[in-house]
C-alpha cells in the first residue's frame, strides 16, 4: 500500500513540474531588432520610468550592473530595454500600449538586440564574420556586448523565452544604414525567415512589422528609405508597415526624440493589437 502511495506521490510531482514548465499562453513575446531607433537614442525621462505595469516585461539581452539585471532573465519593462546606458525605444511603449488593451490576465514581453549604425547584414549568419571586419571601431563595443554575434543572442533569448510564454510577433526597425539599398526586402525577409526555422515558429503566428525612419515631413535625412520599406509587404507577406509621418525628431534629422518614440511604440502597438484582431477606439487608430 505505501508502495502505491509512493508511486502516485512521485507521478503527481512529475506531472506537476511538466505543468509549471509549460508556457503560458497569456504571456505574448515579441522579439525586437535593428539599429539605433530600435536601440534607444533619445533621453529617458522621469515620466518614462514611473507606472510601468508588471505585466510588461523585458528580457536582459546584455547584462546590466546599474538595474542589477542579468542575461536572460525577466524584469518589469522600466528602461532602458536594450543595453545599459541606452535610451527610450519603440519597445517602451509598444508594450505600455498592449497591456492597455489586451485583458487584464494576459502579459507581454520583449526582448530588445540592436546596434546604433549597424546594417542589415549584421543579423544575416553567412554575412556577420566578414561585416565585424569592416565595423567601425566605436561599434565594436555593442558588437562585443552580444558575443560578436547579435543574431545568435537573440536566438538564444528567444529559446529561453519560449519556455516561459508564445513568440507572437517581430519587431524591426533599420534601414537607415541601408537606405535606398535595393537588396534590403530580400535581406529581411533571409532574417525574418531565419528566425522562423530557428524557433520553429510559423509565418501566420508571427507577424512581422517593420517601422519607416524619420520621414520627409520631418527633413528625415533617410527619408527616401520609406519607399523601400513600405513594399515590405510585397516580399514578405506577412509583414506590416508602421508609418512614422508626424513622429517628432531630433536635430539630427536622423533619430526620433522622446515623444516620437512613444507615438511610434503606440503605432507599432495598434498594428499588433490588430493583427490579433482586436478592436481598438477610432481615436487610437493610426
Amino acid at each position: 500500500m505505501m508502495h502505491k502511495l509512493l508511486s502516485v506521490f512521485v507521478t503527481l510531482c512529475a506531472a506537476g513540474t511538466l505543468m509549471a514548465q509549460k508556457p503560458d499562453p497569456k504571456f505574448s513575446i515579441y522579439l525586437c531588432f535593428g539599429q539605433s531607433n530600435m536601440e534607444g537614442n533619445a533621453r529617458i525621462e522621469e515620466v518614462d520610468t514611473q507606472g510601468v505595469d508588471p505585466r510588461f516585461q523585458m528580457m536582459a539581452a546584455t547584462p546590466n550592473s546599474k538595474l542589477n539585471r542579468e542575461v536572460g532573465k525577466w524584469y518589469t519593462a522600466v528602461p532602458p530595454l536594450c543595453r545599459e546606458n541606452t535610451g527610450l525605444t519603440p519597445a517602451d511603449y509598444f508594450g505600455r500600449t498592449m497591456v492597455k488593451f489586451l485583458p487584464e490576465d494576459e502579459r507581454v514581453g520583449v526582448i530588445n538586440v540592436a546596434i546604433g549604425g549597424c546594417h542589415i547584414q549584421t543579423f544575416i549568419s553567412d554575412t556577420i564574420p566578414s561585416y565585424l571586419k569592416r565595423a567601425p571601431k566605436w561599434m565594436i563595443p555593442m558588437l562585443e556586448a552580444y558575443d560578436n554575434d547579435p543574431y545568435k543572442r537573440l536566438v538564444e533569448m528567444a529559446k529561453l523565452a519560449q519556455k516561459d510564454g508564445v513568440i507572437r510577433g517581430i519587431l524591426l526597425h533599420q534601414g537607415e544604414s541601408n537606405t535606398n539599398d535595393p537588396l534590403w526586402c530580400g535581406m529581411v525577409k533571409q532574417v525574418y525567415e531565419r528566425l522562423l526555422k530557428d524557433l520553429n515558429l510559423k509565418a501566420k503566428d508571427v507577424p512581422l512589422f517593420a517601422g519607416e525612419v524619420v520621414p520627409e515631413d520631418r527633413g528625415g535625412v533617410c527619408a527616401s528609405m520609406n519607399k523601400i520599406i513600405q513594399t515590405l509587404p510585397q516580399t514578405i507577406k506577412t509583414a506590416h508597415v508602421v508609418p512614422a509621418q508626424g513622429c517628432t525628431n531630433a536635430k539630427d534629422h536622423l533619430h526620433f526624440d522622446a515623444a516620437g518614440y512613444r507615438e511610434l511604440g503606440r503605432r507599432y502597438a495598434v498594428k499588433a493589437l490588430q493583427a490579433r484582431g482586436i478592436k481598438l477606439p477610432e481615436e487610437e487608430l493610426v
